[in-house]
């Protein structure tokens, strides 16, 4: 069920990432990246970065819980170990939004290495947001997301991109909406 809404939620919050997502991203992203999806779902958002950074962005891990893809491979995000990846290496993905299970992959993502997550913006105002942005070091707003495709309306929350990251320390960069203009 949404927040501000009676829609049932999809299972494991299950919402392909689209393209208008990511592009906000990738200017905040290396030239040339390495990263992780571990909620990779159907792929989207490999895909998409593939498709924006022109192959520069190399995911070398995508995992599941529920698989939607072939190439992804079924397993538990939260189970990622850090002794496994570089840590130059990315994790970029749009993670569950239930709080449990989304502070513990921040918990646990960052351990292993920077880390890019895709989620509501209200959370950051919260109280039990107050800890994990300590180690938040960019926020990257995008404003509110399709993410039903087909669908004649956009999400009811405003969402953006948060950079996790074990060692820092110091202020949170806020980056809001840019604007095209013609």
């Amino acid at each position: 069920m949404g927040k501000r809404s009676d829609f049932e939620r999809r299972p494991r919050d299950y919402y392909p990432t689209p393209i208008e997502a990511i592009e906000p991203l990738i200017a905040h992203l290396p030239y040339k990246f390495d990263y992780i999806e571990p909620c990779a779902g159907d792929g989207r958002l490999i895909d998409h970065i593939h498709t924006l950074t022109g192959g520069s962005g190399v995911c070398h891990g995508a995992i599941d819980i529920d698989p939607q893809r072939a190439d992804i491979l079924r397993a538990n995000a939260l189970q990622l170990q850090t002794e496994i990846y570089d840590p130059e290496t990315f994790i970029i993905t749009n993670p569950p939004w239930e709080r449990q299970i989304l502070h513990a992959m921040i918990d646990n993502f960052m351990a292993i290495c920077k880390s890019w997550l895709l989620f509501d913006a209200d959370w950051m105002h919260t109280k039990q947001s107050a800890i994990l942005m300590t180690y938040c070091s960019k926020v990257v707003s995008i404003g509110r997301v399709k993410w039903i495709e087909g669908s004649k309306s956009v999400g009811k929350d405003n969402c953006c991109w948060y950079l996790f990251d074990a060692e820092h320390k110091g202020a949170t960069e806020f980056y809001g909406r840019m604007v095209e203009y013609a």
